[in-house]
């Protein structure tokens, strides 16, 4: 039996804390320094301990997870690197970006041979010890970005620790992840957000525009609700790669700008029957860098009762709704009702249930 240490018991932290907790005999001991999130974790018993002072518990620590933003995480290594740890300690972090918190683990010494660098690719548009859930990670992408001095045994060890995750792992440089995502997730996220504050502002000239701002273009700027403070020191600690892809998008706009200008039919079409061709190679049921949303989309005849038929039926499948609303872009007889789920699995096992019971549904408005 190990004790395992975390620090910082968020939505990742907690959803951890909890997952080691049910599914193996190590002693899991939380700690945060918001005290309305250690009551919140002891509440919900996400670990066997609250601790009150991280620092003693560490010395007695086999492994340390900090599952605090990349700046915290920076300065908790700082403060680890005074404390007597064990030798055989592993460290590891979930930050979203890697190489700003390995080149401050490398820094120290101490603990350089025993950092491996951490990063579960999961989500959720809820926050807090309220939100933590063990299946969080299911076939989610983790990435390992262990230092060079990192023996295989202790990233072995990692990974059997977190084994019961159900994550997929990939073991990477931190410069190769820190590219990866800046260009699958920090660009989208902020082109999402980017969107959206344009909106706001032509919607001071167009007031409408915020209620037609409905349907496909709500879906596609989702990720422009993510945590701003989160999203703040993600751009800060990967400012180089995320230039570096701005740099780039600047001038795919810049040739767009062009094309227009020039009236130049075929470039833009190119444009588009590249991105289409792309877009449709992409694999339909695999997890991505981006959260992922488990929606469907049922069509609903109109007759009194029906969407509580569908609630009803969820209800019985014991299956929980993230969210649920009506589209209203559509003209026909039927309305669309768009159904998210907070997993894959919760996803599949509605579609079963609802086309069972005769209903016609989608994973997109657009499949055929």
């Amino acid at each position: 039996m190990e004790k395992i240490l975390i620090i910082g018991l968020g939505l990742i932290g907690g959803s951890l804390a909890l997952n080691i907790k049910e599914n193996t005999n190590d002693e899991v001991l939380g700690f945060d320094a918001d005290p309305k999130h250690r009551q919140e974790a002891e509440k919900r018993q996400l670990t066997d301990q609250i601790v009150d002072d991280y620092q003693q518990a560490a010395k007695s620590a086999d492994v340390i997870i900090l599952a605090v933003p990349v700046q915290a995480a920076l300065q908790l290594l700082d403060e680890l690197a005074q404390v007597p740890l064990k030798q055989r300690v592993i460290i590891t972090d979930t930050g979203s970006t890697k190489q700003t918190v390995m080149a401050k683990a490398a820094a120290l010494p101490t603990l350089e041979a025993n950092f491996i660098g951490g990063h579960p690719m999961a989500g959720s548009h809820k926050s807090g010890p309220d939100a933590a859930r063990s299946d969080l990670f299911e076939n989610a992408y983790y990435f390992l970005t262990p230092a060079p001095t990192a023996s295989p045994e202790k990233i072995e060890r990692l990974k059997k620790l977190l084994a019961a995750t159900d994550s997929k792992f990939i073991v990477a440089a931190a410069k190769d992840h820190d590219e990866v995502t800046s260009n699958l997730s920090h660009i989208p996220h902020i082109m999402a957000a980017g969107l959206v504050n344009q909106t706001r502002r032509f919607s001071e000239n167009y007031p409408e525009i915020t209620r037609l701002a409905a349907g496909g273009f709500k879906d596609i700027t989702r990720i422009a609700s993510s945590d701003p403070v989160m999203w703040t020191d993600i751009l800060l600690t990967n400012r180089e790669a995320i230039h570096e892809q701005l740099t780039d998008w600047q001038e795919v706009l810049a040739k767009i700008q062009k094309w227009l200008e020039t009236r130049d039919q075929e470039k833009i079409l190119q444009f588009f029957e590249g991105a289409k061709a792309t877009r449709d190679t992409l694999p339909k049921k695999a997890p991505g860098v981006l959260p992922s949303f488990y929606d469907l989309f049922v069509d609903i005849p109109d007759r009194a009762g029906s969407i509580s038929d569908v609630t009803l039926l969820l209800a019985k499948a014991d299956l929980s709704l993230v969210n649920i609303r009506i589209l209203e872009t559509r003209e026909e007889i039927n309305g669309i009702l768009h159904l998210t789920f907070r997993s894959q699995s919760d996803q599949q096992k509605a579609e079963r249930a609802l086309r069972e019971h005769g209903f016609s549904v989608k994973e997109n408005v657009t499949d055929e």
